[in-house]
């Protein structure tokens, strides 16, 4: 892994940082006073891979603050591994990775898995790998023998193999429970052969049953086959009997109902002569009353044209009254039709008046508001700054020179009371900042008199604006009144053309008189008319009812021979009811015998089927068993495969576990000689992992605390370099936080030589420190400084290389 280019936006002290660490491999200095930035460019790092988790604090408490609230904060790291080019932009709430400039997610949670897969590192490996801070190197000393020893594993990958030792014993106890159930459930071997015979005996006995009920039912059907078509014979005779009967009292009855109607028709063929006669005597009396019938129709069709003409006159009076009152109201609008174009030009123009009032309200509102907000939310903020600032500037100042620094966990010495005036200016402008601040949100509590002016201005043209809109409603409503009326008049006079058109066309001449007299004189003679009416009708059918009287009569006389008839066919067929009564008893007593052996015969096939059945179960449960066995057989040797896998991954974890201890010793051994020039060129690890450095083939029973710590650097770096050869990688990336600690400049020296000379196996490495002297050994320094007066960390190249001033770093 190698770091390309780095940018933070509004990350703590960082408003806007961007490093470029180049192509070329070697020796990074980030130097800088403590507070000024260093290490937020680490964990920004980290922050960038794996999210929320690397970084201090919650989630909002890495924004700038001096930002805006809710302003964005964003770090984007460009790396590369192997061939392939990464990019990750993550802030607050999103994420980006590109590959090869290919975006392949874009979630939080995506971005940080995908990451770790790439690099096949979790993040507590990935800072035990890469990252090695002041704090780290004395991570082992901390340490009892048992933790010591758990931790190496845990940073060399070896917890991995109890993991994958436990997860084997779990499935070894889960195969020895399965296999303790299957040979729980297995069925006894002796109980299903004994099944076995069983069904095969009830199925010998089912068959022999179904042969001997098979014999009876051929004997039944034998018998029943003989005695059906005599049985079918004597129903076939009696079904024409009933046949026979029936049609015979339908004959009879037949000839009943043509006698009744032969006699209907001769009394009404009696009446109806009757009839005619009597309608003759009557015809003078008749004469007059077909020629008042028509007169009366005539004189009935007058009256009703002359009230339809009453009823139209009336309409046109009212039509005529309406005309007259809408053409007074037309006359009465036409004045709001001319004043409505000027009115709502007038409303429209005071309207927009109105919204352009309103919009300079609402904005000049919106900036005082928003200013009283950003001084109230600066003012607190310089509250907290200052308060922070001042506990660090008295807890530096109460420690002393030679007290250990919070920030770096070494003494200041000559730098304390640089740190301290660095921290005296910071506060000072933050109490300036403060004042003004708040002086500032004191001239805001008021509401300025721009705003007040504009709610007078606005409150004045609102209510002309509603003045003038309700003056151009009323005239809208009368100009639309005047349109409907308008459209009125004209379905007025329509309606009024038509009416008179249909009064013109109505006849004249109704005699109510003469319609009264010849009512009265219908009225007179309506009972005769009646009876004439009534005798015509009968006379009428007098020759119809000729002609039926003898077709009724041969019906009748054709009846009667169809029943005579049937009665001597009836009579022939001689036909016994007790003869047939034992046909019956026969039939059915060879039916009944037929069924009882055809039931046989089923119950022996059904007993045969469950006996059958039954040796299908025995089989199958037989075959289950073998299954079972076979199973059993295969859990048994998966079991003893899982003990044998146990036992090895035991013996491989105290095998690696005994190898490592002296590998760590033997690459920390090459470091440690390669920092000291050859005078210790052993480190020793006891079996409890305490560290030691050999002289002259001794243990050095006291080691002073540059050696300590030079003891703890090598071993740190034995560590990194067993992670990263765990890990399938090279490990190209080493970052030293503040490592250099009680080391003398000839140590520090000696400790940046060592990782020039380690170049081919530490390709990238990036110190940061606030230590000066080192600088003049590295390939390039990047300084970081704390601007109080922008209140944010200035980074800057300060390689001392002809040219390249400035060169990959902005801030």
């Amino acid at each position: 892994m190698r770091l390309l280019k780095l940018r933070l936006h509004n990350f703590r002290q960082h408003a806007d940082t961007e490093i470029d660490f180049g192509e070329a491999p070697g020796l990074v200095g980030i130097i800088g006073p403590n507070g000024s930035g260093k290490s937020t460019i680490l964990e920004a790092i980290a922050w960038a891979i794996y999210g929320t988790p690397a970084a201090r604090g919650d989630k909002d408490s890495v924004r700038n603050l001096r930002a805006k609230p809710r302003s964005s904060v964003e770090v984007e790291l460009v790396f590369s591994l192997g061939r392939r080019e990464y990019s990750v932009v993550r802030g607050l709430y999103k994420a980006e990775l590109y590959e090869d400039r290919q975006l392949v997610a874009n979630a939080q949670k995506d971005v940080s898995q995908r990451l770790e897969r790439v690099l096949r590192m979790t993040r507590e490996e990935f800072f035990n790998t890469y990252f090695t801070g002041q704090k780290d190197l004395t991570v082992m000393a901390k340490f009892g023998p048992s933790e010591r020893r758990k931790f190496l594993a845990r940073v060399l990958g070896y917890e991995r193999l109890e993991l994958a030792q436990e997860e084997i014993r779990a499935r070894r106890n889960s195969i020895a429970d399965e296999l303790r159930g299957l040979e729980q459930a297995l069925p006894d071997r002796a109980v299903l052969e004994e099944e076995r015979r069983g069904a095969e005996q009830r199925i010998a006995a089912a068959r022999d049953g179904a042969r001997a009920a098979e014999a009876a039912r051929r004997e039944a059907q034998t018998a029943f086959d003989l005695e059906q078509p005599r049985w079918q014979e004597w129903v076939a005779r009696r079904e024409r009997l009933l046949s026979l009967d029936g049609e015979l009292r339908m004959a009879q009855q037949a000839v009943e109902t043509a006698r009744q109607e032969f006699q209907r028709i001769d009394r009404e063929l009696a009446e109806a002569k009757h009839a005619r006669d009597e309608l003759a005597r009557l015809a003078p009396q008749l004469e007059p009353v077909e020629r008042i019938r028509r007169e009366l129709s005539d004189l009935e069709r007058l009256q009703g044209e002359e009230a339809a003409r009453r009823e139209e006159q009336a309409k046109l009076d009212e039509l005529q009254r309406l005309i007259d009152g809408l053409e007074r109201r037309l006359a009465d609008l036409a004045p709001a039709m001319e004043a409505l174009p000027a009115a709502e030009h007038d409303a429209k123009d005071l309207v927009e008046h109105l919204r352009a009032a309103d919009d300079t309200l609402q904005q000049l509102h919106a900036d005082w508001v928003r200013e009283q907000e950003y001084a109230t939310a600066k003012r607190a903020d310089l509250r907290e700054q200052y308060k922070e600032f001042k506990e660090q500037r008295d807890r530096i100042a109460k420690l002393g020179p030679e007290g250990e620094c919070p920030t770096c966990h070494r003494p200041l010495g000559r730098e304390h009371g640089d740190v301290l005036a660095l921290l005296d200016r910071q506060l000072q402008q933050i109490v300036d900042d403060g004042k003004y601040f708040s002086g500032r949100v004191d001239q805001l509590a008021k509401q300025p008199l721009a705003v007040t002016a504009a709610e007078t201005e606005r409150d004045s043209i609102r209510v002309r604006a509603q003045q003038a809109s309700e003056r151009a409603g009323q005239l809208a409503a009368q100009a639309e009144e005047r349109r409907r009326a308008s459209a009125e008049l004209e379905s007025a006079w329509a309606r009024a053309a038509e009416l008179e058109r249909r009064l013109a066309g109505r006849p004249t001449g109704y005699d109510a008189a003469r319609h009264e007299a010849l009512r009265g004189e219908f009225a007179r003679l309506e009972p005769l008319r009646l009876e004439g009416a009534t005798l015509e009708e009968r006379a009428r059918r007098a020759e119809a009812l000729g002609d039926e009287i003898q077709h009724a009569e041969r019906a009748m006389s054709a009846r009667e021979s169809r029943a005579k008839e049937l009665s001597e066919v009836v009579a022939a067929e001689g036909f016994a009811e007790a003869a047939f009564e034992a046909a019956r008893k026969r039939f059915n007593g060879a039916e009944g015998a037929l069924r009882e052996a055809q039931l046989a015969v089923v119950e022996q096939r059904g007993e045969l089927t469950r006996a059958e059945e039954e040796l299908e179960r025995a089989t199958a449960r037989q075959a289950e068993r073998a299954e079972k066995e076979r199973l059993i057989a295969d859990l048994q040797l998966r079991h003893r495969l899982h003990n044998e896998l146990d036992r090895a991954m035991g013996d491989l974890r105290t095998d690696l576990n005994t190898e490592m201890r002296p590998e760590i010793s033997e690459i920390a051994s090459g470091f440690l000689a390669d920092l000291t020039d050859g005078r210790y060129d052993t480190l020793d690890l006891t079996e409890d992992y305490e560290l030691s450095i050999v002289d002259d083939g001794l243990p050095k029973p006291v080691i002073s605390g540059g050696e300590e710590d030079m003891a703890n650097l090598v071993l740190r770096l034995a560590i990194s370099q067993m992670i990263a050869e765990r890990a399938g990688q090279p490990l190209s990336l080493l970052v030293l936080d503040e490592i250099f600690g009680s080391l003398d400049d000839a140590r520090r020296q000696h400790v940046v030589s060592l990782l020039r000379r380690l170049g081919d196996r530490f390709p990238q490495v990036i110190l940061i420190t606030h230590i000066e002297q080192v600088r003049d050994g590295l390939d390039r320094v990047i300084r970081v400084e704390y601007d109080a007066g922008r209140g944010t960390s200035v980074v800057r190249d300060d390689t001392t290389i002809p040219g390249s001033a400035d060169a990959g770093v902005a801030a």
